[in-house]
């Protein structure tokens, strides 16, 4: 009886996990030394969570290395997170042009980190911090000012959700243009509130936290700044970035 005889053995097929998108962090860019240690302290954070991502931080300007710099070194699936509070000309313009000009990067633009329900939890952790208690009947949300009104709009948005979560009035102002911190204190102390918090709404210290609690009158809460909390928000951004990545073309994100 003749025995027939294989056939080399096929190659063992491997499949592979699909590759996760790299996610960049995308910060404004500061003269301040504070402010790139604050972002470092982040960055640690959200590596130390996420250690099989590619996490890496890029800057609009001021602080190498920026965006176009980052995309340049990267190939593939990638989401920006943009470490901004509202939507603006960069969230909307910037960001989308800069990674349309890197073809080889299959990205998308995450949403802002503000307004968000966890933002609002910061926020009030950081007044509690600072010594924010049942004493405190108004509060000013310090931002930084934008003279996009899809900005301005969510300042406003973000304002209503720690007033609802405080139970006391909670106004906007700004440190460019608009209606100013300083401005904004004294419109709530002459509206008979004794003491009026200010909320810093930034994303780490820098000259813009330094002259909103210069207009403070009582208590001037941290910049969100290196928290658990904040990780959890760009971590958050990131997967629903890239899982609506995931179901569709893959575009950038306004």
């Amino acid at each position: 009886m003749t025995i027939p005889t294989r056939g080399p053995a096929a190659p063992l097929r491997v499949l592979h996990a699909r590759r996760r998108p790299a996610l960049v962090l995308v910060a404004h860019g500061s003269r301040d030394p504070g402010t790139q240690a604050e972002i470092r302290r982040l960055t640690d954070r959200l590596a130390a969570a996420r250690p099989e991502l590619d996490i890496r931080v890029a800057h609009l300007g001021l602080n190498a290395p920026l965006l176009s710099e980052v995309l340049d070194g990267l190939s593939g699936p990638a989401v920006l997170v943009p470490l901004l509070l509202s939507r603006g000309y960069h969230v909307k313009v910037d960001l989308p042009a800069l990674l349309a000009a890197a073809p080889q990067v299959s990205g998308r633009v995450a949403p802002p980190l503000g307004p968000d329900p966890l933002l609002t939890q910061l926020l009030h952790t950081r007044l509690t911090e600072a010594g924010w208690g049942p004493d405190g009947d108004a509060v000013v949300l310090a931002a930084s000012g934008s003279r996009d009104p899809d900005a301005a709009e969510d300042t406003e948005t973000q304002a209503a959700l720690l007033a609802a979560r405080l139970g006391v009035p909670v106004r906007t102002g700004t440190v460019t243009g608009g209606r100013s911190v300083a401005e904004a204190v004294a419109r709530l102390t002459a509206e008979g509130h004794r003491r009026v918090a200010v909320a810093s709404y930034f994303t780490a210290p820098g000259d813009f936290a330094r002259l909103a609690a210069s207009a403070g009158s009582w208590v001037t809460a941290a910049p969100l700044g290196d928290h658990p909390t904040m990780a959890d928000l760009i971590l958050t951004r990131y997967r629903s970035t890239s899982l609506a990545g995931a179901r569709g073309a893959v575009t950038p994100t306004s």
